[in-house]
């Protein structure tokens, strides 16, 4: 496809004929988003004109997705909102990226735009409807005046506009023009839940048809005439930076046109990739290891552990703990689990492409996350007024966390390269699969001590917890970070004594959230200890756990579904064992159970998942049950196999899915999904399917076996 294609596309989509509704958000949506936590002034910011959506006049209805579309369903969601609303017919539906504007499309939880911690639905569910029964308005309004009869006598279904008295009807289309002109309504009514015709049915993603048959465009396929593509050459150690270099060999390279040094490291252009990997291949840097991070995992772990005894931050800390297991009758049990640094690993690695565009402002082609941030940053490194640089969001073939970013370190070693090479032909700057699995960013390596007291009735009395590890959000020393403690300092159980401190490490690898974030380490601490706990004084898994959740009716709404789903109680094929876990993650609870055997290697194998998930009102159960499925292969393939290691000096040991492996289509177990009606606000799907995977599956094995698992991932080396 050639870039004249692509830029056609996407402005011709901004500047054609037909309706683009502009809404003003109502009251109501501001106050609903404000109470799911609005930072001050976060949506009081949004201007009151939003484009959202498109109605064309050949009746395709188009909604502007303020999130990234990598495979977690919002071009669909966000279509279903507004196609509900609107009454129109799904074959009519499409979806593109918006623009990127932190105002016009702020996440209305961030206060500006952005996609993570499974929010693209919660903070758009009111706004996107309110834009849909905006356009709906505005053509029945454009109808009335057209055919000279009451608005109220007018309806609407799947996107025919009809009249029934006079007889007459119109599609969407050919009412477009008329409908741009008329005043948008301020606060127009959005249908009772009991109403709804598409929300909550199961619809075909509209992104499934382009990326099966090959037509979908990715930053990988913008493409220009006289395009460079360069690579970088990185460092092996973390915090390690050029001491000098030796290009002589990788000009040699054919096609190979130049070599420069930038601050993340040594840049190769070429006029192809082959001839930009093989003439980095070829380069010789030296690199000044004075301020890198020489030790090894182990020498890490070893100074984690010593952190324990010291004084900590106060996450928690209720009752007194002490005294709790001094009680008679009570029983304790103490564990030591560690977790690896663990890469997000996306199918697609990081990509930029640069092409001036015809009116003088630079086209920057990327898979944004945080599309402000990338756009500000590529702005800032080139030295360009931000008016004079288009960022245009891409298909991403996913990312788990990895293109949300503080500081859009990826973009700027792009627009580096890009300033670097002078800026006289378009550029595009890619990374491998090694580029990435070996660039840090990594969910935080982890130390847990945890101690625990449970009586004879099953009741847990005592919980004490210590965690180790970075602060993702760069907090000190002596500042908690939630998102090291989130799921553990807020335990769902019935516990009276409980204490959890928290340990920020400062190290040069530099953090990020992984897919689930906290929760990631925290769930499988917290449901594998509770699960032994329970275990120890001869305690149903279940029913123990139901026995503690007494204040939680939609943890417990989970769990007794998936209970049930699995036949919890009844007998298990010989050779199989069955653990359960359950977790609330982003507001959406997640109980899953697993059926684990010992494969020919002496290793789990995992054949059978149930899961029950509660996000509140569904949208599109279809997209959710693909969401839990993913989280399964996602965060199973994670505790059975990932680790990034430090190897002896610090350097990097792994590189790419042969030592850090995802899961094989052989091994992916089968899922059973089942999303639980609910009338509460939408949650998100996209992570909260990861965290219980992990300590479901080593509660099986531990039950097996007889051994806990003390230490990911259960495989040692990560391969088998």
């Amino acid at each position: 496809m050639t870039f004249q294609m692509i830029t056609t596309t996407r402005r011709g989509f901004l500047q054609g004929a037909g309706l683009v509704i502009g809404i003003a958000v109502a009251p109501k949506a501001f106050a609903a988003s404000v109470a799911q936590g609005v930072p001050a002034g976060g949506g009081s910011g949004l201007p009151q004109m939003n484009a959202f959506v498109k109605v064309g006049t050949d009746d395709t209805v188009t909604i502007l997705s303020k999130h990234i579309e990598f495979g977690q369903g919002p071009f669909t969601g966000l279509a279903t909102l507004v196609a509900e609303e609107l009454d129109a017919d799904w074959n009519q539906m499409r979806a593109v990226h918006s623009p990127a504007d932190d105002k016009v499309y702020a996440n209305l939880m961030f206060g500006m735009q952005g996609t993570g911690g499974s929010t693209a639905i919660a903070n758009s569910y009111e706004q996107y409807r309110t834009a849909g029964a905006t356009a709906r308005a505005m053509l029945v309004a454009a109808a009335a005046e057209e055919w000279g009869v009451p608005a109220a006598e007018i309806t609407v279904e799947k996107g025919r506009i009809r009249h029934a008295a006079s007889g007459k009807e119109s599609g969407f289309g050919a009412l477009a023009d008329k409908a741009a002109q008329q005043t948008p309504p301020t606060d127009p009514k959005l249908k009772d839940p009991k109403d709804f015709v598409l929300i909550g049915k199961d619809l075909p993603k509209l992104d499934t048809a382009e990326k099966s048959n090959g037509k979908a465009i990715y930053t990988l396929d913008v493409l220009a005439d006289d395009m460079l593509f360069a690579v970088v050459a990185h460092a092996d150690h973390f915090g390690a930076t050029v001491k000098s270099f030796d290009d002589g060999e990788a000009r040699k390279v054919q096609g190979v046109v130049d070599v420069k040094q930038v601050p993340q490291g040594v840049a190769v252009y070429a006029d192809n990739t082959f001839a930009a990997l093989k003439g980095r291949a070829a380069l010789t840097v030296e690199w000044d290891l004075s301020k890198a991070e020489t030790r090894s995992s182990s020498e890490l772990e070893a100074d984690f552990a010593k952190m324990v005894a010291e004084k900590g931050i106060d996450a928690v800390n209720k009752g007194d703990v002490g005294k709790a297991f001094s009680e008679p009758g009570v029983q304790s049990l103490e564990a030591e689990i560690v977790f690896p640094f663990l890469a997000h690993a996306p199918m697609e690695p990081l990509d930029a492409a640069f092409v001036m565009g015809d009116d003088g402002v630079l086209d920057v082609y990327t898979g944004a996350q945080f599309p402000g941030g990338d756009h500000m940053a590529a702005a800032q490194v080139l030295g360009l007024d931000a008016s004079k640089v288009r960022l245009n969001t891409q298909l991403a073939g996913g990312s788990f966390g990895r293109r949300a970013q503080f500081g859009s370190p990826y973009m700027q070693e792009a627009a580096e390269v890009y300033k670097a090479s002078g800026g006289k032909r378009p550029l595009k700057h890619m990374w491998t699969r090694e580029d990435d699995i070996r660039g840090g960013f990594y969910r935080p390596m982890y130390l847990h001590r945890m101690k625990g007291a449970i009586d004879a009735d099953g009741k847990v009395v005592a919980w004490d917890q210590t965690i180790v590890g970075q602060s993702i959000m760069g907090k000190a020393s002596t500042e908690l970070d939630d998102s090291s403690v989130e799921g553990a300092h807020t335990l769902p159980y019935a516990i009276g004594n409980l204490r959890v401190i928290s340990h920020n490490v400062a190290l040069t690898i530099p953090p990020l959230w992984w897919r689930s974030v906290g929760h990631t380490h925290t769930g499988f601490a917290v449901e594998t200890f509770v699960d032994e706990l329970l275990q120890k004084v001869g305690k149903d898994p279940v029913e123990g756990r139901l026995a503690m959740l007494t204040n939680e009716p939609r943890h417990t709404g989970t769990l007794k579904r998936v209970a049930e789903m699995a036949d919890w109680g009844s007998a298990v094929p010989v050779g199989r064992e069955r653990g359960v876990a359950v977790v609330k993650s982003f507001g959406t609870y997640v109980s899953q159970i697993v059926e684990v055997s010992r494969d020919e290697g002496g290793f789990p194998r995992v054949h059978k998942v149930w899961c029950a998930v509660d996000c509140g009102q569904p949208i599109n159960p279809n997209v959710i049950a693909a969401q839990m499925e993913g989280g399964v292969g996602y965060g199973l393939g994670a505790v059975l196999f990932d680790e990034v290691t430090l190897g002896e000096g610090g350097k990097i040991v792994q590189s790419n899915f042969h030592d850090y492996r995802s899961i094989r289509i052989n091994e992916m177990p089968h899922v059973e999904v089942a999303v639980i009606a609910s009338t509460e606000k939408p949650t998100g799907v996209g992570e909260p399917g990861v965290p219980p995977i992990g300590p479901a599956t080593a509660n099986a094995w531990r039950r097996l076996t007889g051994t806990p698992v003390r230490r990911l991932p259960i495989v040692p080396g990560g391969v088998s």
